[in-house]
């Protein structure tokens, strides 16, 4: 199954609607399958009283310090996602947005959206959850932040609800920007997916596109990760996110690899290297003129390429046995 790849952009549009518009176009450019949004009304996601991240903060460090004023202005406005969606159609590539309250839930629901993303944040707000699960659509959810209760326990909301495990898939995530490689643990995943028998994927904040790749490698079936125009652009994601150029490596890196790891799992030789087995392997040659009735010895048998004649692993059943013709210095020897 190929991987859903879902290319965030996230709030990197800076509220401008052409700024969003070239994020798509770099998006369906690189390959991805979805360009993802977010849906939010500020107020209703923080109090005025909230304070920005300590990454937000270091990346906006000119600006005061309200989360709920920074967030005002990187709002979408519903005329906006409707332009958004249109775009997207034109670029061929499919459109997301992750909603952060009921109220915008309902509104993406309107716009057909194929499936739900809930944000790490969301997954111990159970009001939200139920709220998504009553639309019985499928859900991808990330879990930064989350131990493997906190992620079994909105899992159980979702069910309860009225969503079927095969409408789930959880993603691995880890809530810092960027984070650091030691605090990765891939190796989640397989936890994640031993617990509770769902698809599972990953949500990449690290730089670079090595751990989303890895991820693939391991078995992930959905891949999330930020990407900007410009990292020195101002705004809070952007230093975190890939450019254009490296989340189209990104993609081409994952497609790769989902040939690598599509074989059978059984170690034998492939179509493709078959035709070089006699080129590399060796055979039993001679080292010296042998005549008709001399016996084979170690002293006038070698091994050298080609692999088309007597395999060196029968040497020691050949030592000692006689020739039935005469052979010249270096050539394949028969018995």
């Amino acid at each position: 199954m190929q991987t859903l790849i879902i290319a965030e952009a996230g709030v990197n549009h800076n509220g401008s609607i052409e700024l969003a518009k070239q994020l798509i176009e770099a998006a369906a450019n690189a390959g991805a399958d979805f360009v993802k949004f977010q849906t939010f009304k500020a107020g209703s996601l923080v109090s005025k009283a909230a304070k920005k991240a300590e990454y937000q903060q270091k990346n906006m460090p000119n600006v005061d310090n309200s989360q709920y004023a920074m967030l005002k202005k990187l709002e979408i406005s519903e005329a906006m996602h409707h332009e958004l969606i249109a775009h997207c159609k034109q670029c061929g590539i499919h459109f997301l947005s992750t909603g952060f309250d009921n109220e915008s839930i309902d509104f993406l629901d309107s716009l057909n959206i194929p499936f739900f993303k809930i944000p790490s944040g969301e997954i111990t707000n159970k009001p939200y959850l139920k709220h998504i699960a009553g639309k019985s659509k499928p859900v991808i959810m990330s879990t930064g932040m989350a131990n493997i209760e906190e992620v079994k326990a909105a899992y159980n909301v979702l069910i309860e609800n009225g969503l079927k495990k095969e409408q789930i898939s959880i993603l691995h995530c880890n809530t810092e920007y960027p984070t650091p490689f030691e605090d990765v643990n891939l190796k989640a995943m397989e936890h994640i997916r031993k617990e509770l028998g769902v698809k599972t994927g990953y949500s990449d904040h690290t730089n670079g596109i090595e751990v989303p790749v890895a991820a693939v490698a391991l078995g992930a079936t959905v891949i999330e990760k930020h990407f900007t125009l410009d990292r020195n652009l101002p705004g809070p994601d952007h230093k975190a996110s890939l450019e254009p150029g490296e989340l189209k490596a990104m993609v081409q890196a994952i497609r790769n690899i989902e040939k690598a790891v599509s074989g059978s799992g059984l170690k034998e030789p492939s179509n493709s290297e078959l035709k070089n087995k006699d080129i590399a392997r060796k055979s039993i040659v001679t080292a010296k003129t042998i005549l008709k009735g001399e016996t084979f010895t170690e002293e006038n048998l070698t091994v050298k390429r080609p692999g088309n004649g007597i395999s060196p692993m029968l040497w020691d059943e050949i030592i000692g046995q006689k020739a039935k013709r005469d052979f010249q210095e270096d050539v394949l020897i028969e018995l």
